[in-house]
């Protein structure tokens, strides 16, 4: 029993590593459908993400440089505390999330973390419902590129506005008792940590700015390349069909086609993926696809998760709100888009 006990904790402790060492031998074992996976993965870093983020995580740098975070916070501090129970300048961090998509919100609530903008528990807050997906992403990518329909993107950007800012309202209660020490001198520490940008040192705040924005977008691209290997691997070792052969009798109880289980399982996953191949499912009641890809959009998946989760380990703030707020997220999204196509007719594209 004790030696039993032993070989248990042995496993527990080196569990990541005999992870790691397997997906390497995976890497090996399938290493012809991995280079196909990686190059699709780069070919879709470099040809959506790059395009769709990196000016906007320069631009966000630009404004953390100004006095537009102040600004904010003067004028909608009426709105956001009473709402999020955060004060005005997270208006900042909730704008350029959804204009921007992911994961800038949480790069910005890690910023004001790190500059004292807001409270440890406000940045926590806003980790719950900032971090969002843009709408190029939604209107463009998922809407047109995808599900051919402009009408279906705007639609997903409407309920994913609406289950992020429900979220919000949700999440005012998180950690509502408890006030940190920063709050007193938040204002004084963000003036004193940002450089303000000037014409006379704009070429060196410009600098600093496409640098951390190239950490950034390489970050997302490494985690994009990884997690297309990793959907590979399951694909070509048969464990999606595995998983498929679990969850179809749940599937067929809910009179829902079993090829959804699989892109579920992939865009859990990394969402870009697995919302491509849940829209590409030919299926009389469209509106299982749609309903599907509103909850991924809400959630994120795994991928951004880990993206999310390694920019806050460089603060002391917690990822709970995050994964909390991104599932909640996720199935608000799902519930106001089915409520809005069975509510609105022109919204039905089932056969």
């Amino acid at each position: 029993m004790v030696k039993a006990n032993f070989y248990v904790l042995k496993l527990k402790r080196n569990f990541i590593p005999l992870i790691f060492i397997g997906f390497t031998f995976c890497l090996l074992l399938f290493s012809k459908s991995n280079l196909s996976a990686i190059k699709s993965g780069l070919n879709l870093w470099a040809n959506s993400v790059v395009p769709s983020l990196f000016p906007f995580f320069v631009a966000t740098e630009l404004l953390m440089h100004t006095n537009i975070v102040n600004m904010l916070g003067n004028l909608l501090n009426s709105y956001m505390k009473p709402l999020f129970n955060i004060r005005g300048e997270g208006a900042f961090a909730f704008i350029m999330g959804i204009i921007s998509g992911y994961p800038v919100g949480a790069k910005i609530a890690a910023n004001f973390r790190k500059n004292s903008v807001l409270t440890k528990e406000e940045c926590e807050r806003l980790l719950s419902f900032t971090n969002n997906s843009g709408p190029l992403f939604i209107i463009g990518t998922v809407g047109i590129l995808m599900f051919r329909s402009t009408t279906i993107g705007i639609m997903l950007f409407i309920t994913h506005l609406l289950a992020s800012i429900s979220v919000g309202i949700i999440f005012r209660f998180w950690k509502a008792n408890k006030s940190s020490t920063l709050e007193i001198n938040s204002n004084t520490s963000y003036k004193i940590n940002n450089k303000k940008v000037t014409f006379s040192n704009l070429g060196e705040v410009l600098a600093e700015s496409i640098t951390s924005s190239i950490s950034t977008i390489f970050l997302i691209g490494g985690f994009v390349v990884i997690f297309s290997s990793v959907i590979s691997i399951l694909k070509a070792s048969g464990t999606l069909n595995i998983l498929s052969s679990l969850f179809s009798p749940l599937f067929h109880t809910l009179n829902i086609d079993i090829s959804f289980i699989a892109p579920l399982f992939s865009g859990f996953l990394e969402i870009t993926n697995g919302i491509n191949t849940i829209s590409s499912i030919a299926c009389k009641k469209l509106s299982i696809n749609i309903i599907f890809t509103a909850f991924l959009l809400g959630f994120g998946g795994i991928s951004v998760l880990l993206q999310v989760l390694s920019i806050t380990s460089k603060t002391d703030l917690s990822i709970k709100p995050y994964l909390y707020g991104k599932l909640l997220h996720g199935i608000l999204a799902a519930f106001y888009t089915y409520i809005f196509i069975n509510v609105f007719p022109f919204l039905n594209f089932d056969l």
